[in-house]
């Protein structure tokens, strides 16, 4: 209260200063006359008309980020509300698909049917919850958790994800907003990648030395170790409707490299499968 009560006393004698110097500048328009005790005072006013300027140019800026912020944890604290509650639900649910898994022998002909009824029962809950991602949860940045938990819930039906959390204490130097701009340029790519044959992708939080590390991956195909030296190039892309596409990964690895952070790209091969990894510290 006293901070507001002294910044509003500054601005009023700011707007005094202004009129002070209007005043002076009017009577020597009319007096031709030059006084250097006016002339040392009119300086000084305006000296503290421009210190108010900028003191007002910096609140003002300060003031924006944190709408800002309040508007990210306003958008994202939901979704991991909603988790929490899914979660909860499920607990209730779990002791009836136990009995439902413990008593299938009742009905069952024989020990082969029976095991092909518990698999079958077994893959459509895990199927059902791994989208569910309870590792969210564990996580200190609750705003993280919930962006990534709506990115997540809102991808295709046909995408698996797969969490890991490597470190429970998530901290970053860099505001949630630009956190949230760079991590969900490398999730919304990861995304657009994904087809219903090549359907996997691989999240992993960890901290480092107070720094947010965070790499995701997924599955790609034919991709060039040519194509993964141009990606952060302006404009490049590897989509076949190249108008709108090329900048993210552009401008998230600027902000990153403007907080000190860097974005890592490696082309990996597992049998037959190719997949391409992103690595971000910050």
């Amino acid at each position: 209260m006293a901070e507001i009560g002294r910044k509003f006393l500054y601005r009023i004698f700011c707007m005094l200063a202004l009129l002070v110097s209007v005043y002076l500048m009017v009577d020597l328009y009319l007096s031709h006359t030059l006084d250097y005790k006016v002339i040392i005072l009119f300086m000084i006013l305006i000296f503290v008309i421009l210190f108010g300027l900028w003191d007002w140019g910096q609140n003002y800026a300060i003031q924006r980020k944190q709408e800002e912020e309040l508007k990210i944890y306003k958008l994202y604290i939901k979704p991991l509300e909603e988790l929490t509650k899914n979660i909860r639900m499920r607990q209730h649910e779990f002791d009836n698909h136990m009995n439902a898994i413990l008593n299938m022998h009742v009905t069952m002909n024989n020990y082969d049917e029976l095991v092909k009824a518990q698999s079958a029962y077994g893959k459509e809950i895990y199927e059902e919850n791994s989208r569910c991602n309870i590792a969210l949860l564990r996580i200190s940045d609750k705003i993280l958790a919930g962006f990534l938990y709506s990115k997540i819930i809102s991808a295709p039906a046909y995408i698996h994800f797969d969490v890991q959390v490597l470190n429970q204490e998530i901290l970053s130097q860099v505001s949630e907003h630009t956190l949230i701009e760079i991590i969900g340029t490398l999730v919304d790519n990861a995304i657009e990648a994904c087809t219903e044959e090549k359907n996997e992708i691989e999240m992993v939080l960890d901290d480092k030395e107070d720094k947010l590390v965070f790499r995701i991956r997924n599955q790609v195909n034919n991709l060039k170790m040519s194509d993964i030296s141009h990606f952060f190039e302006r404009g490049f892309t590897t989509k076949e409707n190249k108008e709108g596409h090329g900048l993210g990964l552009y401008q998230a690895n600027l902000l990153a490299q403007r907080f000190g952070g860097e974005i890592t790209v490696s082309l990996e091969q597992e049998e037959k499968v190719q997949k391409i990894s992103f690595q971000v510290e910050i």
